[in-house]
C-alpha cells in the first residue's frame, strides 16, 4: 500500500450519548470532547468517534473488533466492572474458543457489538 498513516478511527453512534460517554469511561476508555455531539475515545493508541447520532441500521449493524494482549484477563476486568448490572441491555459474553483464535463479546447499552479477541499464531 502506497498510502503511510498513523491511525484509524471509526465513529459510532448511540441511543443515549449520556448514557454511552459513561459506560465508555466505565469500561476504561479516556474522553476527549471534541464538539457538543461527538467524543473521542481512546486506549493507549487505539480510539474511535462516540456521535450523539442514532440511525437504528446503522447501530444494529456496528461491530468492532478489539485485539487484546490476554483475552481470558481482559474478561476479567470487563467482568469485575459489573457493567451488565450497571446499564441496562448492555450484555457479557464467555470466550468462544475458534481455530481462528477466540473471542469474546460486548454489547453497548445501544447495542454496538464488541468483540474483544486474539488471533491464532500463523506459521
Amino acid at each position: 500500500m502506497k498510502i503511510s498513516g498513523k491511525s484509524i478511527r471509526s465513529f459510532i453512534g448511540c441511543k443515549n450519548y449520556t448514557i454511552s460517554r459513561n459506560f465508555y469511561r466505565d469500561l476504561g476508555f479516556e474522553e476527549v470532547i471534541t464538539s457538543k455531539n461527538m467524543s473521542y475515545f481512546y486506549s493507549g493508541e487505539f480510539g474511535f468517534y462516540l456521535q450523539d447520532a442514532y440511525v437504528k441500521d446503522w447501530i444494529n449493524n456496528s461491530m468492532i473488533f478489539f485485539e487484546v494482549d490476554n483475552l481470558e484477563s481482559t474478561l476479567q476486568y470487563i467482568n469485575g466492572l459489573k457493567l451488565t448490572e450497571r446499564y441496562d441491555d448492555v450484555r457479557l459474553s464467555k470466550i468462544a474458543y475458534n481455530e481462528w483464535g477466540n473471542e469474546f463479546f460486548l454489547h453497548d447499552p445501544s447495542g454496538i457489538l464488541w468483540h474483544f479477541g486474539d488471533f491464532k499464531a500463523t506459521k
